[in-house]
């Protein structure tokens, strides 16, 4: 008897081993399935995600910098594909995109292949940084030279009162991180203050004050020169915050009465530059701002290399200056 019910039970697991090898194919072949929906679906995701940044492409393409251009997505100003765009939103410049601002479609071909170029500017006491004034105040984009599908995005500001360096370019993402506080770009101001200064004074400024916006301090201070209350100092800055150069003096209990800036990272104020004059820089040295800020190298620049360049005379940029300044004061009466 023992041996017959060990016969059955072996004939039992045999008939029931093909089902259970069965159901083991099944849930391989349910989990192979699964596996290849996941790595679809994720293949799908990363679809979605292809492109750039819709604000860092326009930024690109001269429209403004980034931070201008997110501005005017959080407005609903921009639309792609006649849909609203909305912060995070990505494209691909090489497909039929359709992006436009105000209604007005963006040529996005200067976004594909983009040429750097970069001003000097010598912005003079009582221009407003700002591209259209409505009491119709001068403005430092006034006298620039005109663009075809691009625009000069200044590199940030100085205030009305403020005269000197100002740099402009057509890539929104250079000055986007040249602004950018985290890349800590000196800035260098002549200064001619009213008031007495003293060393203790001095020790303050350079080791930090607190302002209103937060904690505030001169890099480096050099005298320069002046006869008793007001005198000139050279101040280095690694930020550009509103005023800061007037405030942190005023901390003090010093006014400021000149404020010019004169260098911005090695980038000097050139000589025999009037105010209201500019320049256009040369490779090299909008090379040396894109390396500044991690950027790779610009290859193409509108000034001819091949041939010695030329410094204009500063009587010839001073009469440029007084036409345009000239032409400004008809256009605006």
């Amino acid at each position: 008897m023992k041996i017959n019910q060990s016969n059955k039970n072996i004939k039992k697991q045999s008939e029931n081993r093909p089902h259970f090898e069965h159901k083991k194919k099944q849930s391989s072949v349910h989990s192979e399935h699964k596996s290849l929906t996941k790595r679809q679906t994720s293949s799908s995701s990363n679809t979605k995600i292809e492109g750039e940044k819709l604000q860092k492409v326009l930024a690109r393409a001269g429209q403004g910098s980034r931070r201008e251009i997110e501005a005017m997505i959080a407005e609903n100003r921009v639309s792609v594909d006649g849909k609203i765009a909305t912060l995070g939103d990505r494209i691909d410049v090489r497909s039929s995109v359709k992006v436009r601002i105000d209604g007005r479609i963006i040529n996005l071909q200067q976004a594909q292949k983009e040429m750097c170029r970069v001003l000097m500017y010598y912005k003079p006491e009582g221009e407003l940084c700002t591209r259209s004034d409505p009491e119709g105040r001068a403005t430092v984009f006034d006298r620039l030279p005109r663009l075809n599908g691009a625009r000069w995005i200044a590199v940030g500001r100085l205030d009305i009162n403020t005269s000197g360096l100002l740099l402009f370019t057509t890539d929104g993402e250079l000055a986007n991180r040249l602004m950018h506080p985290s890349r800590e770009v000196e800035r260098e101001y002549s200064v001619r203050v009213f008031g007495q200064v003293d060393d203790v004074m001095l020790a303050r400024l350079r080791k930090g004050v607190q302002l209103e916006d937060g904690p505030a301090n001169f890099k480096e201070i050099k005298f320069i020169g002046g006869v008793g209350i007001n005198q000139w100092y050279d101040v280095t800055l690694m930020e550009g915050r509103n005023r800061e150069v007037r405030r942190l003096w005023e901390s003090q209990g010093i006014q400021v009465s000149r404020l010019i800036r004169i260098r911005y990272g090695n980038i000097k104020l050139m000589k025999g530059l009037p105010r209201g004059g500019w320049e256009e820089m040369d490779l090299e040295k909008v090379n040396y701002l894109r390396e500044l800020v991690g950027l790779p190298p610009e290859t193409e620049s509108k000034l001819d290399v091949t041939k010695p360049r030329r410094r204009p005379k500063s009587g010839q940029i001073r009469k440029a200056v007084k036409r345009y300044s000239e032409l400004g004061k008809r256009y605006k009466k």
